[in-house]
């Protein structure tokens, strides 16, 4: 009995072995390590005999094998411990965590870890993967053969799209091969290859991501681009942009992204097109009569290396060969696909917004040093002034060294002080160049009275030193002034206990703030256009500053307790703190200017009235608005105002308002509604009232399944007109991270 027993447990765990390689001979390695095994191993079966002369054991009759994270079921498994052969057999079943894997039979060895499932197919939940055959071969430790093969992402019986082989070869983190196979949809061949090799990685793969193709009626004709991504290794990686434009020609371009480490990463992309396209326009001082081939190019480097803390480089280097450059290509170039003013993601660092509207394009590279109070940087900075024909005459820096520090007591007194200083040496081709300093400590002594209010008294000097070259006359000379100035400000605030809705309460807060400026009247004589001019000033400026915040109630409802915690006490309310409303109002009063000996009636002492509001009353709704209003005249000179509404299911609106008196009248409309959870639809509006005309009008449709979405668009430009569509699968032409963190 108890050889018996023995016998069974032998049993139970060579079956679990067995079991265990039938369902990772699919998967990489690496993925296998990760789900080591763990806990107990149960058989459960109608009958379960050994064979001691044939030393082979046999389990039949809904055989049922348990083990951490999943199961095994099966009609009958037959083990041979002399040949370590293994056959499972009838609906073979297995379960790992959310990977599946099923078979009519399962036929391996456990020593060799080879072996065929027949009539097969397995789910890949990390990747959302499908894969079935006639026969699923195991030939090598990663490699694998696939007869009458399908692939596919999609959900159900009937997917939407699939891949079909008649014969696949696949080798894990490494490539397969694909012979006589189509790309199906809705069960119909689409696209035939004889031949075609793809990617097999589980992480990042290289391989031709999803293409993309537009119509241009005016500036680029047919536009259709197809980049190919290549992981080098675990540390770099790069992708090429093949982009044919009919009317232009062909556009070359490769996107190179490293990390040496966690400490040092950067990007670096160029591209290349011999413009075909013939143009002749004027726009202000720019012309251009291009009947030729015309070469343009690009290129960005971003890079930065943190050598400690506070002690860092970092290049921001962008070019382009032509001051028409983003005119051209303001559908779509590269710094225009990679805007990210956060600049969150290392490897997507392009703050500036690449349409034709951009005035100029700068490249920087800076070291920096903070410690402490205190900031070092030195860099040097590069201006393409895109507006001018020429850039002869735009100033560059080379270099610019900043030394600064912020407000702080000196050497714990009730004394502060501040600083900002600067070195430039300011270069061009045509117009004054030269060097100049400046040095500008401000100490200050802030006083408290009580609680209500708080006088800071402060006092600066301020020196300058140039040497300018390259105009009419050398410009050399030296300035010095004294500052003077102070601030007042005390802050009352208000609790309210509102108890509407999920708000408890809401607690409404005023600051008032003056502040008194004095500035003597400054040498201007002899001073270089490169050196900026100090205005005489006296003037109080005050401030009214209103915010209320809300101190909302978490809905915890839907956080059901389970298991143990059922019995436990309830848990503590929990609460969050929004700040709903923010509104600053600020004027100017100019002493100086009233004191002028002007006529009175044309001083104008009172300056605009500035007003900023930030409104967010529901997490659906959001306002931003901005306004400069003339006392004086009794007009708006300036109004920006920009209002959001959202609901629950992802509908959303947007509409944005830009007015500059004289200058500028713009409106903009944004809308996205969800028909349904499949179809989305978008408009956009862009209308210059100033000059009565539409800048932009678009509509869009997205249908959106559960494997793969494809969207149109139509837009109509004031320079041109775009139809625009974009497929894709999901599951394919993804790009993964470097290391942990993807570019």
């Amino acid at each position: 009995m108890m050889e018996a027993t023995a016998g069974r447990n032998i049993a139970v765990r060579q079956l679990y072995l067995a079991m265990l390689v039938v369902f990772f001979f699919f998967l990489s390695p690496a993925a296998a390590a990760e789900r080591s095994v763990e806990g107990p191993v149960m058989l459960e079966a109608d009958q379960v005999t050994y064979d001691k002369e044939g030393d082979t054991y046999q389990a039949s009759g809904n055989v049922i094998i348990t083990f951490t994270d999943g199961f095994l079921t099966a009609d009958s498994v037959v083990y041979d411990r002399r040949t370590d052969d293994v056959l499972a057999e009838g609906d073979v079943f297995v379960l790992q965590k959310d990977d599946t894997l099923e078979g009519d039979k399962v036929r391996f060895n456990v020593a060799t870890k080879r072996g065929v499932v027949y009539r097969g197919k397995a789910f890949l939940a990390e990747n959302h993967f499908y894969i079935a055959g006639t026969e699923i071969q195991k030939r090598g430790e990663t490699t694998y053969r696939i007869k009458d093969a399908e692939a596919t992402t999609c959900d159900g019986p009937d997917p939407a799209w699939k891949f079909t082989a008649k014969q696949l070869d696949v080798t894990v983190d490494g490539y397969g091969k694909m012979e006589q196979g189509t790309f199906d949809v809705r069960g119909f061949p689409t696209l035939y290859f004889p031949y075609f090799v793809f990617p097999a990685k589980t992480k990042r793969q290289s391989g031709f991501l999803l293409p993309k193709a537009s119509f241009s009626s005016d500036k680029n004709g047919w536009d259709v681009e197809l980049p190919f991504f290549w992981a080098i290794s675990d540390s770099a990686d790069a992708t090429f942009y093949q982009r044919y434009m009919d009317k232009r020609g062909w556009k070359e371009g490769v996107e190179f992204r490293y990390s040496l480490s966690k400490d040092s990463f950067g990007t670096f992309y160029a591209d290349y097109l011999n413009d075909t396209k013939g143009v002749s326009e004027v726009d202000g001082d720019r012309v251009r009569d291009w009947t030729e081939n015309h070469r343009r190019w690009s290129y960005f480097l971003n890079h930065e290396t943190t050598f400690s803390p506070g002690f860092y480089l970092r290049t921001d280097i962008a070019r382009v060969s032509d001051h028409w450059y983003f005119k051209d290509f303001s559908s779509s170039n590269y710094f225009l696909d990679n805007y990210s003013p956060e600049g969150t993601n290392k490897f997507k660092k392009i703050g500036f917004y690449a349409d034709q509207s951009l005035p100029a394009l700068d490249s920087t590279a800076r070291l920096v040093k903070e410690w402490g109070d205190y900031n070092l940087t030195t860099f040097v900075k590069y201006t393409d002034n895109l507006a001018l024909p020429t850039n002869d005459t735009t100033p560059q820096s080379y270099p610019y060294v900043t030394f600064s520090a912020v407000n702080h007591p000196i050497f714990g007194s009730p004394v502060n002080f501040q600083l900002a200083s600067s070195y430039q040496y300011v270069y061009r081709a045509e117009g004054e160049k030269g060097h100049w300093v400046d040095a500008y400590p401000v100490f200050s002594l802030p006083y408290n009275f009580g609680d209500y209010l708080q006088v800071t008294p402060l006092v600066g000097f301020r020196g300058t030193a140039w040497e300018g070259r390259g105009g009419l006359t050398d410009k050399d000379g030296d300035r010095e002034i004294y500052t003077l100035g102070l601030n007042a400000s005390t802050e009352v605030h208000r609790v309210f206990n509102t108890r509407l809705g999920s708000v408890d309460k809401i607690q409404h807060t005023v600051r008032p703030e003056v502040t008194y400026s004095y500035v003597p009247n400054a040498k201007k004589d002899n001073l270089p256009d490169f050196v900026a001019a100090v205005p005489e000033t006296n003037a109080v400026t005050y401030a009214l500053t209103n915010t209320m915040i809300a101190k909302v109630k978490e809905d915890t409802k839907d956080k059901k307790a389970v298991g143990p915690e059922r019995s436990a006490a309830p848990a503590a309310e929990k609460y969050s703190y929004v700040e709903f409303l923010r509104f600053v109002v600020s004027q100017t009063y100019d002493i100086k200017e009233q004191r002028s000996s002007k006529p009175e009636a044309e001083r104008r002492p009172f300056s605009p009235v500035m007003m900023d509001l930030i409104l967010t009353p529901h997490q659906y709704v959001s306002y931003r608005g901005q306004y400069t209003f003339d006392v004086n005249d009794g007009e708006w000179k300036t109004m920006d105002h920009d209002l959001t509404l959202k609901d629950r299911r992802g509908d959303s609106a947007t509409v944005s308002y830009r007015y500059a008196q004289d200058a500028l009248e713009e409106i903009d409309l944004y809308l996205k509604a969800k028909l349904t959870n499949a179809v989305n639809l978008t408009f956009i509006r862009r209308r210059n009232e100033f000059d009565k005309k539409d800048l932009e009008t678009t509509y869009g449709v997205q249908l959106q399944k559960q494997c793969w979405s494809v969207e149109f668009t139509y837009s109509d430009m004031d320079d041109d007109k775009r139809f625009m569509v974009m497929f894709s699968l999901f599951g394919l032409g993804k790009v993964g991270g470097m290391g942990a963190q993807a570019p």
